[in-house]
């Protein structure tokens, strides 16, 4: 351990009001009505459910800054009902600014109402000052960089558990070699010396979440400002007398520095009736959003539903029917690709691949696209409340603004749409690792870079879901489980995973087995280690839940077991053997399967695959009278790749699952699963699978 820390500079604004009026989606889509008979998380949200009916003004209120303002009658902290220890910080510390709204905390962040650019910075004994983050207002919204190319995407290693409640995951003392106590008092005791910002929130929506609050260090307006778009922020002449906090977030990032040797480290600290969260990092995907979402999982391990890792599209077809599609995956498995239309080359066509080899390019012509509403883009509330029974899982989102990556967009056109939708946006955005200078318009195809020439890997923009044209508001029932995968060239020279053909049909025990092992894939842009074949865990959301694999592993299957009325498949992204294809396969593969709808495959339409987890591929593929080559769907058939090479490539994934399997032999999976585990540990075929769990 480093040395104590020492008090850091910090920032006290006196913010103008406001005299524009925004929506404030403080209810959830889907919420239940009927509260009356709902477990602890939906009673704690009745009073304000019970308040509202869609869309409120967001509140005008003047934002405080100092200890006496803050405190004064009508801009009083304890209307929160914060936790004892958080009480006794908003008593002591130096300034309170309570935020009721984005605007507020958009100044906040940018230095000010008048001031274009600030610089998020910290003294640190021994260290000196250390720069956390360069923000500038730009005319579309707001820019936070970082100095450090470490910070600029998440560490998946950045979570501990705090708490001695069950766990898989590892422990503070594990890593660190002392109980988390300690600390824990220490970072109340730098907060009680800061300047701060709070404000309340629901996880997850009113009616399926649970009232949270942040303590964030002042200067980190724009920290608070990414969170506040995320999770929502409650105005304050909009806080019920019956709120009442069940999830805190402790934000102090200068002990990145005094403790951690500069990481990420997020602790989730597990309490009676109270999950504490302390964020020692401002960038916002380990604590902001994926840390929200370790609470939500912990809120259905206990109550028995899951939040899904997964984004959600209801597709139109030119016929105009509607199709609900799931995609699930690890990071980078293509949950926000999956809302985006295909990216067309300048004559229209649709690049299907290139042969890395013989440099032969491939085109499709679709001559129309199907419509596109999104539904929900990385976490799906699936709570009991919302399943009717009829044999598909029915979602809502768990989000109100989606942390877009745009990696992909490295050119103006590539993405019209979003580009469009960013650029000129109806409200300000929060864009990150974008290269942008003060009062200029942010663009998303301008990346910073981690090196000279070297683009950073994860240009992120934050954004409303209400500001998406034909978002769907509500919950949805599902017609098909995608799953994404990355995967890397497959050849006769170097055999790889990268056997999967455009689209395989896979049975639903088939289906839960690839939630289990969720491959991370080939170059993985969103987190730091990228190298090999390695597993995001069960779910694809292991990394950001606090409990145990196989409770986890229950609740998933069970999802399986009671919905057989979807169809499952799994998606490849960046290489299909040796053609580098980009999204390009899960995006016809949308198209070609909206356009069946619910038509069942005739038995001369499905091929085993080679390799039988990969369930059945397509004999042949056909979108609007334009064929599929073979190839892409048989990776086999490729003669750069040929039988011997696929099978090595098939042996490398077998071995993937049987290393990822063996942490689910535990007693206390469910029967079904173990049979099913079991099959695949002991070369299960594909009719086998069929049999486990009769589907589609």
């Amino acid at each position: 351990m480093c040395s104590p820390v020492t008090k850091a500079s910090s920032l006290c604004l006196e913010l103008a009001p406001f005299g524009r009026e925004l929506p404030f989606p403080i209810e959830a889509p889907g919420c239940p009505a009927d509260l009356s008979s709902k477990p602890l998380g939906l009673k704690m949200n009745q009073n304000i459910a019970e308040r509202t009916s869609g869309a409120l003004p967001l509140s005008q209120s003047r934002n405080e800054t100092d200890r006496e303002s803050a405190n004064r009658p009508g801009k009083q902290w304890q209307k929160y009902h914060p936790p004892a220890e958080a009480a006794e910080i908003l008593a002591q510390c130096k300034g309170l600014t309570i935020a009721s709204t984005t605007d507020e905390l958009i100044d906040l962040a940018c230095g000010g109402p008048g001031s274009t650019q600030f610089e998020v910075s910290y003294e640190i004994t021994g260290k000196g000052k250390i720069t956390e983050a360069t923000v500038f207002r730009a005319r579309n919204g707001v820019v936070a960089n970082y100095p450090e190319p470490y910070m600029r995407r998440r560490d998946p290693d950045c979570m501990v558990i705090g708490d001695g409640l069950p766990t898989d995951k590892e422990s503070y003392k594990t890593r660190f070699g002392t109980e988390f106590s300690p600390l824990r008092e220490q970072t109340f005791a730098w907060l009680k010396e800061q300047q701060l910002i709070m404000f309340g929130f629901i996880a997850g929506g009113a009616g399926v979440g649970m009232d949270a609050l942040v303590l964030a260090p002042a200067n980190a307006g724009f920290f608070a400002l990414g969170l506040a778009m995320l999770q929502g922020i409650i105005p304050y002449d909009m806080i019920p007398a019956g709120f009442l906090p069940r999830a805190i977030i402790y934000v102090a990032p200068v002990f990145r520095h005094t403790h951690f040797q500069g990481r990420q480290v997020v602790v989730h600290n597990r309490r009676d009736s109270l999950h504490e969260l302390f964020s020692y990092n401002l960038y916002p995907g380990p604590s902001a959003k994926k840390g929200i979402y370790g609470v939500l999982l912990g809120l259905g391990e206990r109550e028995g539903w899951v939040t899904n890792h997964c984004s959600t599209v209801q597709v139109v077809t030119p016929y105009d029917n509607v199709v609900t599609i799931m995609h699930e995956g690890a990071s980078g498995g293509g949950k926000s690709e999956m809302l985006e239309q295909a990216h067309r080359e300048p004559d229209g066509r649709l690049l299907l691949g290139e042969n890395i080899v013989t440099g032969e390019k491939r085109y499709l012509e679709i001559p129309r696209s199907c419509g596109l509403h999104a539904v929900t883009d990385d976490m799906a509330l699936c709570h009991p409340s919302f399943q009717e029974g009829q044999g598909k899982l029915t979602l809502t989102d768990a989000e109100n603004a989606w942390f877009v990556r745009v990696n992909h967009i490295e050119h103006y056109g590539t993405d019209v749409h979003l580009e469009r939708l960013t650029a000129e946006p109806p409200v300000p955005l929060l864009f990150l690792n974008i290269d942008a200078a003060p009062q200029s318009r942010a663009l998303i195809w301008e990346h910073i870079e981690d090196a000279p020439a070297k683009r950073c890997p994860n240009p992120r923009v934050i954004i409303p879901r209400r500001v998406f044209p034909n978002v769907v508001e509500g919950a949805v029932s599902v017609d098909i489980r995608s799953f994404g995968v990355r995967t890397p060239p497959c050849s006769k020279e170097k055999p790889s995973y990268g056997i999967l053909g455009l689209l395989h049909i896979l049975p639903p025990a088939l289906a839960w087995l690839w939630r289990l092992v969720s491959p991370r894939g080939h170059a993985n842009p969103s987190i730091i280690d990228s190298e090999g074949m390695t597993s995001e865990g069960v779910g694809s959301y292991w990394p950001f839940a606090t409990g145990r694999r196989v409770d986890q592993a229950n609740l998933l299957l069970r999802q399986f077991a009671e919905n057989r009325r979807m169809r499952h498949v799994v998606c490849p992204n960046q290489h299909i053997g040796v053609w580098r294809v980009g999204f390009m396969p899960q995006w016809i593969a949308r198209e070609y399967m909206a356009r069946r709808g619910a038509a069942k495959f005739r038995p001369d339409q499905l091929r085993p695959a080679r390799c039988p987890l990969l369930g059945h591929t397509l004999h042949q593929l056909q979108v609007e009278g334009r064929m599929v080559a073979r190839w892409f769907l048989q990776v086999d058939t490729q003669p750069e790749v040929g039988e011997e090479a696929y099978d090595r490539g098939a042996l490398i994934l077998q071995e993937f699952f049987f290393r990822c399997l063996a942490d689910f032999r535990a007693p206390d999976l469910d029967p079904l699963g173990k049979q099913i585990v079991t099959c695949c540990l002991d070369g299960g075929r594909l009719e086998d699978y069929e049999q486990l769990i009769p589907g589609l």
